[in-house]
């Protein structure tokens, strides 16, 4: 599906931490499943239009997998990243807040300029540098957002429980 990584098991991880569906008044994405949104869901189905609420219900796993493999891995280009820890936690990064803003986290890791898109610069870079540390600095990247998200909006405070345990399950690996 992805080459040599084991994307397999990034996803499966992923769904667990996800779950099946949701629809938190307070999550802006709206109804999900398996971490899937609407958003994500129509565009992938191509429906010119978020998915409705029943389109997201009948998500099926084998779709949802699909979805991540190709739009959460191959598209921003992360299957690039040999170091499987870091590969997971940006493809999680990715899901929860953005592939864009995933790969920017990664870029200013390693001190290049952070444009969003993994290229011979980025991987240039993070052949050179300690998989270990650029781990921890996107983790720590990743808080510092989290914690600005409930900052500016109040209403995301209700995640502040779910998010931590998601950052905790990547310091404990």
């Amino acid at each position: 599906m992805v080459g040599s990584m084991n994307a397999g098991k990034i996803i499966a991880d992923l769904m667990r931490r996800e779950g099946g569906f949701v629809d938190h008044s307070a999550d802006r994405g709206g109804p999900t499943k398996y971490g899937v949104t609407a958003a994500t869901l129509g565009r992938w189905r191509k429906l010119g239009r978020p998915a409705t609420r029943e389109e997201v219900m009948a998500l099926e796993v084998s779709e949802a997998i699909a979805i991540y493999a190709d739009e959460y891995i191959i598209g921003p280009r992360l299957h690039h990243i040999d170091d499987e820890r870091l590969r997971g936690l940006l493809v999680d990064c990715g899901v929860h807040s953005g592939t864009k803003r995933a790969v920017q986290w990664l870029q200013a890791a390693l001190g290049v300029a952070a444009d969003g898109v993994i290229g011979p610069v980025t991987l240039g870079a993070l052949a050179r540098s300690d998989p270990r540390r650029v781990y921890l600095q996107v983790l720590a990247l990743r808080l510092r957002f989290l914690g600005q998200l409930i900052t500016r909006d109040a209403k995301q405070a209700a995640f502040a429980h779910g998010w931590m345990n998601r950052v905790a399950e990547f310091l404990d690996a």
